[in-house]
């Protein structure tokens, strides 16, 4: 009797954590980070969506500075890039939470391994994604964020020969910064808005925490 119960104890305590992260991670989703623009006009739309696991910013190409664009793979009839970061494993072999497992999980969250940025291209804008007015400022300050997640050699941008969801859509290019529990694919969506003086989520794993101060 006494096993068993320094059995169900360490369940116990094994079930705690993912338990309290879940709820400290709901409680900061819920806390608001207001927006800094400065009565300034809003005269640009970037766009935010998600795949059900990773969510993106979307800008459109005209609004893109030269050095982000530089060096990336794309179709000069593409005019939207959506971007993304996230651990090098889960981004490429889960797609969709159908495919997560828990090595794949694990080793995220908790084992040091290299990052991606993701790129998805479109010839044309979705409906189902969320428009979200943005001043001069705030664009260059989201442009620059995402610039610094690329690793870049002698050779600029390190595209992964290979790596993709939709042949001839999207790529995978070797980033900067590691993976955590803590520093998510939706983490690094939410502190590029954070980063860029825009309303977002005082911390979020999540991809509503990223979407939902934009959704009417």
């Amino acid at each position: 009797m006494r096993y068993l119960k320094l059995f169900l104890k360490s369940i116990g305590y094994v079930l705690l954590i993912p338990i309290t992260y879940i709820i400290i991670s709901l409680i900061l989703t819920y806390i608001p980070v207001s927006e800094k623009t400065e009565n300034a006009e809003k005269k640009h739309t970037i766009y935010l969506t998600s795949n059900g696991v990773h969510s993106d910013i979307i800008l459109p190409k005209k609004l893109i500075v030269p050095d982000l664009l530089n060096g990336q793979k794309y179709h000069p009839r593409e005019q939207y890039f959506a971007f993304g970061w996230g651990e090098e494993n889960f981004y490429i072999n889960t797609p969709t939470w159908g495919d997560l497992t828990f090595s794949t999980a694990f080793r995220a969250a908790f084992l040091k391994s290299n990052t991606l940025v993701h790129v998805t291209r479109y010839r044309i804008k979705r409906d189902q994604w969320i428009a979200v007015p943005v001043t001069e400022i705030q664009l260059q300050k989201l442009n620059a964020y995402i610039l610094a997640a690329f690793k870049e050699d002698d050779n600029g941008k390190q595209l992964i020969e290979g790596a993709t969801y939709t042949p001839d859509r999207d790529n995978f290019y070797k980033a900067k910064g590691n993976y955590m529990f803590y520093k998510t694919c939706n983490t690094w969506t939410n502190t590029a808005l954070k980063e860029s003086d825009m309303k977002a989520s005082l911390w979020t794993p999540f991809d509503f925490g990223v979407l939902r101060w934009y959704e009417e």
